[in-house]
This record gives structure tokens, sequence and C-alpha cells, in this order.
């Protein structure tokens, strides 16, 4: 039936990498041509394999699947995103389907949720697990975007996000400017808005805020 589906897997833990391209591969219209270890790899990879589908993970070192879904919609608008995540609360589901996935599917799912939700996206429609409070399916279709508005988390902006990250997962000023090819000083003007947007006033209290979100784990 043509060619082959080209897919992409973001996700940083390499044994479930593994497990996804053997289940991916045993299917004969997939092929995955590519895989990355967090956002900005997810990034490179759309634009180098220009994949028809990529899986991605949230929660990943450095820039995290949010940022990348936001970027790679920008930049490869054809790209269908299926996350694949752990998460199932209301503001990361909305978020990231604000944010441009096409489905979203719970890593305790069987191989043939899987396999169904990818059907799903490549015939247009959107996938979302059963797991997943319809509540929250009903009020974002409904195109009620009433999140809990303007808490301090939903002030920062996506670069913001990604820099309380690194913080968080102990990079300095120095490395997250190289990460992220901006300078140092960016970095510390970012650094300072950060703290006070969130009333945070040391780096161990924005590592604090930054697990209690989810950004990172430990």
């Amino acid at each position: 039936m043509g060619d082959k589906r080209r897919i992409v897997i973001a996700e940083d833990h390499t044994i479930l990498r593994e497990g996804l391209r053997m289940l991916l591969s045993s299917n004969p219209e997939l092929e995955v041509v590519g895989e990355a270890q967090d956002g900005l790899e997810a990034i490179r990879a759309a634009e180098i394999y220009k994949p028809d589908l990529i899986l991605m993970d949230l929660s990943m070192p450095r820039m995290n699947g949010m940022g990348a879904i936001q970027e790679i919609k920008k930049q490869c608008p054809s790209a269908k995103i299926l996350v694949l995540t752990v998460h199932k609360t209301e503001e990361y589901i909305l978020t990231t389907l604000k944010a441009g996935a096409d489905g979203y599917i719970l890593k305790d799912a069987n191989h043939s949720e899987l396999m169904l939700a990818i059907d799903n996206i490549f015939s247009g429609k959107s996938y979302l697990s059963p797991g997943i409070s319809e509540k929250v399916i009903e009020g974002y279709l409904e195109g009620r975007k009433t999140i809990k508005p303007s808490t301090s988390w939903d002030t920062l902006t996506q670069r913001e996000r990604e820099i309380l990250k690194m913080i968080a997962e102990g990079y300095k000023n120095k490395d997250i400017a190289d990460y992220l090819c901006i300078s140092a000083k960016t970095v510390e003007k970012h650094r300072a808005n950060l703290m006070k947007k969130l009333d945070l006033h040391s780096a161990s209290a924005l590592t604090a805020f930054a697990m209690e979100k989810g950004l990172i784990t430990k």
C-alpha cells in the first residue's frame, strides 16, 4: 500500500525507545526513521527526516516534549504528533492539545491501543486514551478554555519553562546559554524573571517547584 509511514520516536529512556522501535517495526506499513532523547533532538529529527508521525514523550531532559511540539508544528506542520506519557492531569492534557498534538496516549496502554491511536491519526482523526477523563476532553472540545486562569505557572513563557527545567537539572547559566544558543546575560535575565514571577529566591526553591510541576522527576 504505497510507501511506508515514517516515524520518529522521541523518548529519553533507551529501553523504551528500543521497545517502541521493535513494536512499530513489526508493522510492515511503518518505518522508524529516527530517534531523539530530548526536545531539541526531536526538532532536529523532524527537520532531517520529515516524518509522517512523531511519537513524543513529555518529560525529557533539557527541552521537554511540550516545547518541542510547538516548534515542530511551526516548522513541519504536516507532521502528526502522538504524545506517549505517564501524565494524565487536566493541565498536561489541555496544554498539550493546544500546543498542537494530534493524539494523547498513556504509557500503560498496550500494543493494540498504540496501533489504534496511530491508525486514527493517519486517518485524520485525533486519539485520546480512554484513561483520560471524559470531562477534560469535553471541556476542551466545547472550547471552555477556563483552565485555572493565571496561576504563577501560567504566566511563564515556553522559554522560561525550558530554562526552569535546566536550572532544576543542575545546569549552570553558561551551559544553558550554550545549549539554547543564547547569551549568558539572556539566561540571567530569564532566571531573574522566573524568580520574580514565581516569588522564589534560590535554585533549590526553583528545583522544588519544577519537581512539583512534573518538569523533572526524583
